[in-house]
């Protein structure tokens, strides 16, 4: 007979970018498997985390798939829980909020269905990934719809960001959409920071 699990935790883990959270579920595992919740509502609320997620998205790509750095410009800013379903991705955000302390500055997590972390990304970062298994999986709610006329982007390889996206460059697969990003001197941006 199975023991029933009564409690349900997960760790909330500020970084040194204003609302970029690291959340890692509480893992139950048995005989049969695993079982974990990658969104309780209750349980964000206690962790200082609150939105209204309206979208779910999903996304397959094999290795070495760069994807990014996207966004939405306000008033259709999307904040984003972003997790593997399965394989490896290395997360990329930067934040794009003038006035913050981490303006202009990256950060990068890897993600996978192995160690079942997420990341919270608030309204004003830049975001993307790269795929480091064979193939990934990647799910993440929006708390915002996609709004076509409000994307914008970042050049993925901009050399002012020196973002090491852990695939050899003769391995890099990028669609031709995200080669025409700006440079991060010269994007979109009608973010500010509320500290």
């Amino acid at each position: 007979m199975a023991t029933a699990i009564k409690n349900y935790k997960m760790q909330f883990q500020e970084t040194e970018f204003p609302g970029l959270i690291i959340i890692q579920p509480d893992i139950f595992k048995d005989n049969r498997g695993y079982f974990f919740e990658s969104y309780n509502q209750k349980n964000f609320s206690k962790g200082n985390v609150n939105y209204n997620f309206l979208q779910d998205n999903q996304a397959r790509s094999t290795y070495g798939i760069i994807r990014g750095l996207h966004y939405q410009l306000e008033p259709h800013a999307q904040t984003k829980l972003i997790r593997a379903l399965s394989g490896t991705i290395l997360d990329v955000v930067v934040d794009l909020r003038k006035g913050s302390p981490t303006f202009h500055k990256v950060f990068s997590i890897e993600l996978s269905d192995q160690n079942k972390t997420q990341l919270l990304i608030p309204r004003g970062f830049a975001h993307g990934y790269s795929v480091l298994s064979e193939v990934a999986e990647v799910f993440y709610k929006c708390d915002a719809y996609y709004h076509k006329d409000s994307e914008a982007g970042v050049l993925w390889n901009d050399a002012t960001l020196q973002i090491d996206w852990k695939v050899p460059a003769d391995k890099v697969v990028v669609s031709e959409k995200d080669t025409l990003h700006p440079v991060i001197d010269n994007c979109k941006n009608n973010f500010s920071f509320e500290g």
